[in-house]
C-alpha cells in the first residue's frame, strides 16, 4: 500500500460547541433543519461540530479525503438568514430551498468544481474538475453545502473501500472490517457523525451494501431518476442516489436529486416525487400492504445471524398488519454474478481499460482482477447474450413480485468483510459471517448457512447486483440489527418499478417498529 497521503490537514481550530442535549453532530437531518428554523441551534456551530467530530474520529476510520474549507462561508450564510428570517421566509425557504444550511458529504467520485477529482486513482491526483457535477449543483441550488468528501475504492469497482491512493477505510462498528464499498466513505462518515447527509452511487450494491454494513441507510434509485456523468451515465445498470442515518432524511436528500437534467439524456420527469411519503404514519399504513420475504434470492449462502435478522424483520411487518408470505426465485449467486459481468466486460471494463492504459502497474490489483474478470465472461458472451440474460432475471422478479406490493431480501450474505483484503482469490464465509480471503474459516462448499462456504468470487456474496440487472426497481436499505461479528446489517426493500414511494413507505415502517440508533457506539 501505497505511503501517499493527498489529504490536506484537517482544521483543528473548530471546537465543538457544548450542549445540555445532544451535541449537534449526532442530530439527524430533519433534527437539524427544526433547530436551525427555531434558532436553538446555528448553522455554523452544527458545522463547527462536524469538524470536530472529523478531527478527532477521522484518524481511526479513514473516510475523509479532505475537508472543504468553503463550507464556513455556507454556513455563516445560513446562519445570517436563519438570524434574520421571518415565518413567511422560513415557509418559502422550505420549498425553494430544502437544505438551506445542511452540510453534505459528497463521495469522491462527484465532481465539486475547481477540486480534485481522482476516482481513487494515482495517476489522477493533478485531475481538477471544471464543473460540478448534477447532483451536486442540485445541492448547493436547495441551500446545502459539501463540508467534507468521502473515499471510495478505485473507479467504484470494489465492496470494499481501501486504495493505493486513500488507504483502507474502516468500519467505524469494528475498525478490523471493511465499511463495504464502493460508498463506503460516505457510510463510514455518516455511521461516525461526520455528516447528516452524503452522496453515493450504485452500480452493482455500492449504495446498498455499505448502508447494510454501517447500520445506515441507502436509496438506489430507479434508472433515469437521478441524472449522472457521462457517457457512463448511460449504463442501466448505475445510478447515483443519497445515504443518511434515517429514512426521512435519505428521502429529504432523494427529493433534491430527482428529475430531468440536460446533462444526462436518461432522466426522467418525476413530479410529486415522494410527495405522499411521510415517515410518521408510514406503520399505520401497513395494515393489508402484500410483503414478498425472499431470503436467499435463490442460492445465495446467507449467514445464519442475516437470517434471523431478515425473518424478525417481517415477523414485525407481520405484527404490524401487514401480510408476509415468503417467495423463492430461481436464481443462482453464479448466474446472477454471470449476467453481471457480461454487462460489465462489454461495457464498463473497455471505459476502465481506456482511462488506465499505461498506469496498469499504479492501480490497485482489484481494479486489475475486475477488468480481467468481466474481459473473461465478455470473450465468451456477446453484448446480446448479456440482454438475453438480464431479461429472463427481469421476468423471474416481476413473477415473484405479482400480487404483493414490495419485496424483502437481506443486502448482503456475507456479515461483513476484511477492511484491507482484496479478495483476488476468492472468499470464504466463517462461522462468525465474516468473509476471510484466505481458508482460516474451512474451505468446505456449498451452502450451509455461510459456515465455511467458499465462493470463487466475492461479488457473488452480495445481494444487491439482481436489483442493478433489474434496475427499475427502487430499493430501499434500511437496517436489520447486528451480526455476530459486531457490525450491522440491512435489508433491501424493492417495490416495483419506479414505485419509490412504496419502498420508501415499507422502510420507514421497518425504521419505527425497530428503532435504530444510527451512529456506532462512541
Amino acid at each position: 500500500m501505497s505511503n501517499v497521503d493527498p489529504r490536506p490537514s484537517v482544521a483543528a481550530s473548530a471546537a465543538v460547541p457544548t450542549s445540555s442535549t445532544a451535541e449537534p453532530w449526532t442530530l439527524s437531518a430533519t433534527e437539524v433543519l427544526a433547530a436551525f428554523r427555531s434558532k436553538d441551534l446555528s448553522p455554523v456551530d452544527h458545522l463547527s461540530s462536524l469538524i470536530g467530530r472529523i478531527t478527532a474520529e477521522d484518524e481511526r476510520i479513514n473516510a475523509v479525503t479532505e475537508v472543504v474549507e468553503e463550507a464556513v462561508t455556507s454556513a455563516r450564510e445560513a446562519e445570517d438568514f436563519y438570524a434574520n428570517a421571518t415565518s413567511d421566509d422560513l415557509a418559502e425557504a422550505a420549498v425553494t430551498r430544502p437544505l438551506l444550511g445542511l452540510p453534505v458529504i459528497a463521495k469522491e467520485k462527484h465532481a465539486l468544481a475547481g477540486r480534485g477529482l481522482t476516482q481513487g486513482l494515482l495517476h489522477e491526483r493533478d485531475t481538477v474538475a471544471d464543473h460540478d457535477a448534477a447532483i451536486i449543483a442540485r445541492i448547493r441550488a436547495a441551500g446545502g453545502y459539501v463540508h467534507a468528501r468521502a473515499t471510495s475504492p478505485e473507479f467504484s469497482c470494489a465492496t470494499i473501500t481501501h486504495s493505493p491512493m486513500w488507504g483502507v477505510t474502516r468500519n467505524p462498528w469494528n475498525p478490523d472490517l471493511s465499511p463495504g464499498g464502493s460508498s463506503g466513505g460516505s457510510g463510514a462518515a455518516l455511521a461516525a457523525g461526520f455528516a447528516p447527509l452524503a452522496t453515493a452511487s450504485d452500480i452493482a450494491g455500492s449504495t446498498r451494501l455499505p448502508a447494510a454494513f454501517t447500520g445506515t441507510v441507502g436509496y438506489k434509485a430507479p434508472y433515469g431518476r437521478i441524472p449522472g456523468a457521462q457517457p457512463l451515465a448511460a449504463d442501466w445498470y448505475r445510478g447515483d442516489g443519497p445515504m443518511a442515518r434515517t429514512v426521512a432524511d435519505a428521502a429529504l436528500l432523494a427529493k433534491v436529486m430527482v428529475g430531468v437534467d440536460p446533462s444526462d439524456h436518461a432522466t426522467i420527469a418525476s413530479p410529486g416525487f415522494l410527495d405522499d411519503f411521510d415517515p410518521a404514519e408510514a406503520a399505520d399504513r401497513l395494515r393489508g400492504r402484500r410483503v414478498a420475504l425472499c431470503v436467499r434470492l435463490g442460492d445465495f449462502p446467507v449467514g445464519k445471524d442475516i437470517e434471523a435478522n431478515t425473518r424478525a424483520v417481517a415477523s414485525a411487518l407481520e405484527s404490524a398488519g401487514a401480510h408476509v408470505e415468503e417467495v423463492e426465485l430461481p436464481w443462482t449467486a453464479e448466474r446472477i454474478f454471470e449476467t453481471a459481468f457480461t454487462h460489465f466486460g462489454n461495457l464498463l471494463a473497455p471505459a476502465m481499460r481506456a482511462a488506465t492504459r499505461g498506469h496498469e502497474d499504479a492501480l490497485a490489483e482489484y481494479t486489475l482482477r475486475f477488468m480481467a474478470d468481466a474481459e473473461a465472461v465478455a470473450s465468451r458472451r456477446s453484448f446480446y447474450d448479456g440482454l438475453a440474460m438480464e431479461a429472463q432475471i427481469q421476468a423471474e422478479l416481476a413473477a415473484a413480485m405479482d400480487g404483493f406490493d414490495v419485496l424483502l431480501a437481506p443486502t448482503s450474505a456475507v456479515a461483513g468483510l476484511e477492511a484491507g483484503a482484496s479478495y483476488l482469490d476468492g472468499i470464504t464465509i466463517g462461522a462468525d459471517g465474516v468473509g476471510r480471503e484466505d481458508a482460516r474459516s474451512g474451505g468446505a462448499s456449498g451452502n450451509d448457512g455461510g459456515d465455511g462456504v467458499r465462493l470463487e468470487h466475492y461479488w457473488q456474496s452480495h445481494m444487491t447486483m439482481p436489483f442493478n440487472i433489474c434496475n427499475r426497481v427502487p430499493i430501499v436499505n434500511v437496517p436489520s440489527g447486528m451480526a455476530d461479528c459486531g457490525i450491522p446489517t440491512g435489508v433491501q426493500v424493492v417495490a416495483h418499478p419506479y414505485d419509490d414511494t412504496r419502498a420508501f413507505d415499507v422502510a420507514a415502517a421497518i425504521e419505527a417498529l425497530r428503532p435504530w440508533a444510527g451512529l456506532a457506539p462512541q
